[in-house]
């Protein structure tokens, strides 16, 4: 009889059912009303409702389409279209109508841009703070292939929060993430740090690493200065993306938060719900070190 690998049962910590508060409706309401694009609804959040009762949420800039192709991660790779030059604006006023006290802002890969995106960024974060002055902001930003000189355009724009997530484990980088490397990340969080930045980093578990490689790499983080971590359960989006290989209990959650308070960060959410931008309005009380 073939050997077949059965595919492991979602345990029952991971089955939620949004909730219907009257501020999750009217946020619910709102987006749809005036046609914004939260990574919140397209990605069906488990946290939305909590977030937005917290007055948060999260947007994407530069597109829907990356030019890295992750094997985690559901957004659509290829050919991205043009830089959309309105879309600074548009998060601004989207921020604005939804009345948000903090915003997190992420966005794709855009390798195919001699800037990687970085002018658009600074546009995006200039508009939020001038039609925003109350809002606080965290930036969720790729690599820009390690190129600091873009960076330190994002950083001159001056979010309170710079977040560049590690993703995974060095051992698991090269089959995870189709061009991001381990040491290059490491890299970008350090230069941002070093700047009095606060910078922060997320993992996603359950993708077949160790325990020791998951405290090497907090290791690691807490060494170049992180001051905010996520730790969160990896869920495959669909059958074309990598599997789960094991569901991490929350009692582990609770260890790695136990440990990661111990290595000096000043944040840990770790729970098997938890998302990059998880609590994301507590974690701008870490500038000041």
């Amino acid at each position: 009889m073939e050997n077949v690998k059965r595919r492991i049962s979602k345990p029952d910590w991971l089955k939620i059912q949004l909730p219907s508060t009257g501020n999750y409706n009217w946020m619910n309401k709102t987006i749809r009303d005036h046609k914004l694009h939260t990574i919140c609804t397209s990605g069906k959040c488990p946290n939305a409702a909590e977030c937005w009762g917290n007055g948060t949420a999260t947007f994407m800039i530069l597109g829907d389409i990356c030019t890295r192709a992750c094997k985690f991660c559901n957004v659509k790779t290829g050919k991205p279209g043009p830089v959309d030059f309105k879309e600074p604006i548009r998060i601004a006023r989207s921020i604005q109508i939804m009345k948000l006290k903090h915003a997190v802002i992420t966005s794709v890969d855009r390798d195919d841009l001699p800037d990687g995106g970085a002018g658009i960024w600074v546009e995006t974060i200039q508009k939020v703070k001038e039609m925003n002055p109350g809002t606080t902001m965290e930036v969720l930003i790729p690599d820009f292939q390690g190129m600091t000189n873009l960076i330190q355009q994002v950083m001159d724009a001056r979010p309170e929060v710079i977040s560049h997530n590690v993703e995974t484990v060095r051992r698991l980088t090269p089959q995870i993430r189709s061009r991001a490397k381990y040491d290059v990340s490491m890299d970008v969080l350090k230069y941002i740090a070093a700047a009095g930045v606060v910078a922060k980093s997320g993992l996603m578990l359950g993708l077949g690493e160790k325990e020791q490689e998951v405290l090497e790499t907090m290791d690691d983080l807490a060494a170049i200065g992180v001051s905010v971590l996520t730790i969160g359960q990896y869920l495959q989006p669909s059958p074309e993306h990598l599997k789960v290989e094991e569901y991490i209990t929350p009692e582990q959650f609770k260890f790695y938060e136990t440990e990661g308070l111990k290595r000096g960060f000043k944040f840990v959410e770790s729970g098997p719900l938890v998302r990059s931008s998880y609590h994301a309005e507590r974690h701008i009380n870490a500038l000041k070190k």
